[in-house]
């Protein structure tokens, strides 16, 4: 209260000589004036000289709790390894598998698939069974059974197929010379090898010794084999991948030696009808009797 007397004072001073200055006539001041302006300079004078209040605490004072913020723990998810998955699928074999033009053994073979191999798949046949993948030994395709097959990526995608048609049936055989028998004379045995997908039933042999001249014929239903003098052993039909042995009949004189060609003939019906397939063949018989 003592700092803030002479400021007063000095207020105080100054408003009476203004009013003095400003009236000749001399006049009792307004208390209530002189009051409310020194109000306000104390007001000013406290607002310009005024410090920032800063609060006492002690023991009768509120301490204000302090909770720390904790920020929340990360936790980090692995990393998921994802497959790449192919965009086109994919096939491999755990055996060795023939790969055909079309979906059963009926079909040729053009390529197989090794263990190890991949090769891309791009069908599959109606049943299920087959599928179509691009030929590892040629730009081509082909058909795999899918017997021993693994495969790999979207199946679901993959077109149905519509298998070409059955090749027909080829006659097929191969012949050779097998040996020189004699009791009543002396005759050649053939054998013929069937390696086509067409059973034979008949069978025509024309023989001819170039050295004589000697031409021999037969033509017969069924396969006929003479075992020497002891009998002869005939079968009805050649099946694909069987063997017959065929006698032809007998020449008059020891043909050992000689140049022989024989042109064969066998037939899918009997009669030598049907699907008829020829071959012909040279050789020169060799003493194979007691």
């Amino acid at each position: 209260m003592s700092k803030l007397n002479p400021i007063l004072c000095a207020v105080a001073v100054l408003l009476i000589a203004s009013l003095a200055c400003a009236s000749p006539a001399i006049s009792t001041p307004d208390p209530n004036i002189i009051d409310t302006a020194i109000a306000q300079t104390v007001v000013a004078a406290l607002t310009q000289t005024g410090q920032p209040i800063i609060p006492i605490t002690g023991p009768g004072s509120p301490t204000a709790a302090f909770t720390p913020t904790l920020s929340p723990t990360v936790t980090l998810s692995p990393t998921p390894v994802f497959t790449a998955t192919p965009l086109v699928p994919q096939i491999t074999v755990s055996v060795a598998t023939n790969c055909r033009v079309g979906p059963g053994k009926v079909y040729d073979r053009v390529g197989g698939l090794l263990v190890g191999e991949v090769a891309e798949v791009f069908g599959r046949d109606p049943t299920g069974n087959y599928w179509y993948i691009r030929n590892p030994d040629s730009n081509g395709y082909c058909w795999l059974w899918g017997e021993y097959a693994t495969l790999a990526g979207n199946l679901s995608a993959l077109p149905i197929y519509t298998p070409p048609p059955t090749p027909t049936p080829m006659p097929a055989f191969e012949a050779s010379f097998n040996k020189l028998e004699t009791c009543v004379g002396w005759w050649v045995d053939l054998e013929l090898k069937n390696t086509g997908a067409v059973t034979f039933k008949s069978v025509s042999v024309t023989m001819r010794d170039t050295v004589t001249g000697t031409v021999l014929s037969m033509s017969a239903d069924g396969f006929t084999n003479l075992n020497g003098c002891s009998g002869s052993d005939t079968k009805d039909s050649l099946n694909p991948g069987g063997a017959r042995i065929v006698s032809m009949p007998a020449f008059a004189y020891d043909p050992t030696g000689h140049n022989l060609r024989a042109t064969i003939t066998v037939c899918s019906n009997k009669g030598i009808n049907g699907a008829c397939v020829s071959q012909v063949i040279n050789f020169k018989p060799s003493v194979s009797y007691p």
